[in-house]
């Protein structure tokens, strides 16, 4: 059957489509426009994040063969997946694929927080010598708050046990037993915002989530805390997350995501007290190769007419 791929996808993926007998077509940088005209021709769509594929694509696939649209990664907001479960149109994605790539590089703004790895560089090729400027603190003995159950949240669990520190969880889908078994303790959104260090948020952007994180709940962190989201821009309501931090209601943040990316004329930019990547979560060799391949053996099986493992719009 045939299969278009619209974003830049590892060639083992490929790879996995071409050697299960699929006629693959790849353009990584088609617009919008294009893929609406081309989507009737192919029975299966496989993007990232960059194509979005919305309600007049979809329509315009079930017009054609389309049975499948797969998403390397774990996020499926660029998707209308009410649209194409209507339309009897499968979504499948790959939830693991990019887990430990997305909670190291939570990790990884933490520590360039805490020990100012960011401005001593600066400083350094500079010229200057900071030394006594930059005192930083520990991880170890913290108290690290999960927005969050998830693949992800269990990662990042382990690896804040591996620092000796205290975990804390907060997810509408998480028992006290899920959450005893990963490692962490159950509590409320509140008390995690209270009690914890760091907050770091592993969830989706949906309805429910949008703007879980503004101004009156972000005002219920320690003045030493930090925020970390390598999540969805969305959840943390950017211009109230602004004003805490100029504030110095809390000690700082670790932004990888935008409520609009890239995030130009963002007031975030303009601080020092915040760290910013531009959504490098699962931009990393090995995640991408894991959630492209993953994603194509999903799609494969609905092709073959199997039931998918992942799949999103099933309900």
């Amino acid at each position: 059957m045939k299969v278009l791929i619209t974003d830049k996808m590892a060639k083992e993926a490929i790879q996995v489509l071409k050697d299960a007998g699929h006629e693959v077509t790849y353009d990584e940088e088609m617009d919008g426009d294009t893929l609406l005209k081309k989507i009737p021709n192919f029975d299966a769509l496989l993007v990232r994040g960059r194509t979005k594929v919305v309600t007049d694509i979809v329509k315009a696939g079930k017009s054609g063969n389309l049975k499948v649209i797969g998403r390397a990664g774990v996020g499926v907001d660029n998707i209308d997946i009410e649209t194409a479960a209507k339309h009897g149109i499968k979504v499948v994605n790959a939830p693991t694929g990019s887990t430990q790539s997305v909670a190291e590089l939570a990790f990884a703004h933490m520590l360039a927080l805490i020990r100012f790895i960011p401005k001593s560089d600066i400083s350094m090729k500079q010229g200057e010598w900071l030394k006594k400027q930059l005192k930083g603190t520990e991880l170890f003995g913290k108290t690290l708050g999960l927005i969050g159950s998830g693949n992800i949240s269990k990662h990042a669990t382990k690896l804040a046990i591996g620092f000796e520190m205290r975990v804390l969880m907060y997810s509408p889908h998480c028992t006290d037993e899920k959450a005893k078994k990963m490692g962490a303790k159950r509590v409320d959104l509140d008390d995690l915002l209270k009690d914890s260090d760091f907050v770091s948020i592993h969830i989706p952007h949906t309805k429910k989530s949008h703007y879980l994180l503004n101004y009156e709940k972000l005002s219920l962190m320690k003045k030493n805390a930090y925020l970390i989201n390598c999540s969805r821009g969305g959840v943390v309501e950017d211009d109230a997350l602004y004003r805490i931090l100029s504030e110095e209601k809390i000690a700082g943040a670790g932004i990888d995501v935008f409520e609009k990316e890239p995030p130009t004329g963002s007031k975030l930019l303009n601080l020092d007290n915040v760290i910013l990547t531009p959504h490098l979560g699962a931009n990393t060799k090995e995640a991408q190769i894991r959630a492209g391949t993953d994603c194509a053996a999903e799609i494969i099986k609905v092709l073959n007419g199997e039931e998918p493992t992942h799949w999103v719009n099933k309900d």
